[in-house]
């Protein structure tokens, strides 16, 4: 038999033919497309996956796609449709949300009239068929496809479903993956890792892993919801929805996370933190791990330690030029407080390792106390805060004190203890660096205070405060021209010639997925404390008039720098604006 299924997608009832009443397996057994041993094959695979008969002959190789549509059509008497060869509106595809399509295993063909033409496993399942009438608003017609048509049809027309969880694992199938260190000793834990490692998952999430490092991710978002298990990558900074996989994998999947994390597979009621180290050829990743229990499961987060992609030279990290030297200068003094601020993500680790990295000697002990540690820096005492056993910032600052430091390192000033200490190390010979959250850095000032410092105190420790943002850079492959309205412009800070200016923005192309930007810079606020900020500070200044003196005194704020990258184009306006306030 050769006759290819029909691609017309018409609703046709065809008429009876010789096969009709048996099932797939007899059908294909009576006009010898597979063997006996291959049904037998994929019986077994079928009770592993809970995938059809048909979808496990197609995926072994012992049939193709149009036989089993072809043996389908035989079977129900209904029109089959080759999705292979269709190309569907994307207004088709919004009749059938993605969550419907692979809950139901069904994709829309095309729109007729007040119907839609629906290609289905199973055409005579009235339940499904009357489900969808009811969630679209639509009558169904239904035409027939082999299920791994259908979910191969959603993966490539939706981008999501189970389909491109198994084009993920085969297109990186070049990783050899090992883990570093797994270590245990307990009995029963090793029963559990061997199941987990026996099962699919183990590919999947080996994949998952490669190609969230090859896509220069910074975190990867497993998220269990009710109807379907979301996974999300971090990409310069904004969060892009990835594979899908079968919502049956969700409990092996998160299990085998927190195997390799070394977590307590056993407890989900309470969040637990983990790390991963894996061998990607010649790469050594690390994965700082995060389970947080929520309604449908617990979510896992996977903070991304590429050491390969860390760049710690200050110099190319996109300070102005003044505020570089100011920077320097901050960092170079023998004693002192410098400060680095910014949200989550802002990159605050980054520049304070790169300032570490310029500043490390083998004449200068340095001493870290970070929460976590996320990268080892070669030379530099690093010190995990472990707050269970009462090993915090402040205890962590203490002992150092009493270990001769050159320089430390806090990863975080956040109350009045561990602020007095540093202050107290600055005061007596030590350079102190360290990260505090506030908007900006004429705010720090204040926030020092709230925390009930002393202001002179604050004004004689401090040497420099800098706030900084993450935008993305625009792709150098797909840069082209953009001109923005006179409005937008003003609005924005911009006046003069730079209203008529030409700017620019990316288009999308392959190489940064569509997406117009391509890696990220920062843009910085370096604020010196000179003797006017001094007598400002101590005498209990506003934020406005510290803001106004480092103004004064030559400091780009924000948006400032952030507007002249644009110019530069380096970022877009839409970047500047969504990281920086007009202040």
């Amino acid at each position: 038999m050769s006759r290819e299924p029909s691609t017309g997608g018409a609703v046709e009832v065809l008429p009876d033919r010789s096969g009709s009443g048996l099932n797939i397996a007899a059908m294909l057994l009576q006009e010898g497309f597979v063997t006996s041993e291959q049904i037998a094959k994929a019986h077994a695979r079928q009770k592993a996956n809970g995938h059809k008969l048909g979808y496990n002959l197609i995926e072994l190789g012992f049939v193709e796609s149009a036989t089993i549509t072809m043996m389908l059509e035989r079977q129900f008497r209904v029109r089959g449709v080759d999705l292979g060869s269709l190309d569907v509106e994307p207004a088709v595809l919004k009749l059938i949300p993605v969550e419907i399509a692979n809950k139901y295993e069904v994709f829309p063909v095309r729109r007729d009239g007040n119907a839609i033409v629906l290609a289905m496993g199973d055409p005579t399942d009235w339940t499904i068929i009357d489900d969808l009438k009811f969630l679209t608003g639509y009558e169904i017609e239904p035409v027939v496809a082999d299920e791994f048509s259908i979910v191969e049809a959603i993966a490539a027309h939706y981008g999501t479903g189970e389909g491109s969880y198994r084009q993920l694992m085969e297109n990186l199938g070049e990783y050899e993956m090992e883990v570093v260190e797994e270590v245990s000793d307990d009995e029963d834990y090793n029963v559990l890792a061997a199941q987990v490692e026996a099962a699919p998952v183990v590919k999947f999430i080996n994949s998952l892993l490669a190609d969230a490092v090859q896509r220069g991710a910074s975190d990867i978002h497993i998220e269990p919801y009710e109807e379907e298990l979301r996974i999300r990558y971090r990409i310069d900074g904004v969060l892009r929805e990835m594979v899908s996989p079968p919502l049956r994998m969700k409990a092996a999947l998160i299990s085998r996370v927190k195997i390799l994390a070394d977590l307590n597979i056993a407890e989900r009621r309470v969040p637990q933190d983990g790390r991963i180290k894996m061998k990607m050829g010649h790469r050594v990743i690390d994965f700082r791990v995060s389970t947080l229990p929520t309604l449908f499961g617990e979510k896992i987060v996977l903070r991304i330690l590429d050491r390969g992609n860390l760049t710690l030279d200050l110099d190319k990290l996109g300070f102005p030029d003044k505020g570089l030297k100011d920077f320097h200068k901050a960092i170079e003094a023998p004693f002192g407080i410098v400060l680095v601020t910014g949200p989550t993500g802002s990159g605050k680790t980054t520049t304070l390792y790169s300032a570490l990295t310029r500043l490390n000697q083998p004449g200068v002990n340095i001493m870290t106390a970070e929460d976590p540690v996320e990268y080892n820096l070669k030379g530099i005492n690093q010190v995990q805060i472990q707050e269970e056993i009462d090993m915090g910032f402040p205890e962590a600052l203490r002992a150092f004190l009493r270990q001769d430091p050159n320089i430390i390192m806090v990863g975080e000033i956040r109350d009045l203890e561990t602020g007095s200490i540093a202050i107290k190390a600055a005061l007596t010979g030590h350079l102190v660096l360290s990260t505090i959250h506030t908007n900006d850095a004429p705010s720090t000032v204040n926030r020092m205070v709230d925390m009930g410092l002393q202001p002179f105190l604050v004004a004689s420790a401090l040497n420099a405060i800098v706030a900084q943002r993450l935008v993305r850079r625009i792709c150098d492959d797909c840069k082209r021209p953009r001109q923005y309205s006179r409005e937008v412009l003003g609005e924005a800070g911009l006046g003069g010639d730079d209203l008529d200016a030409i700017y620019f923005e990316g288009e999308g192309c392959g190489s940064c997925d569509d997406s117009g930007y391509r890696g990220r810079v920062g843009l910085y606020e370096v604020m010196p404390i000179t003797s006017d900020q001094r007598r400002l500070i101590t005498n209990h200044a506003s934020n406005a008039d510290i803001r106004d003196q480092a103004v004064a005194d030559g400091m780009l704020t924000l948006r400032q720098d952030g507007l002249t990258k644009m110019r530069a184009g380096i970022t877009t306006l839409d970047e500047v604006l969504r990281e920086t306030s007009n202040m």
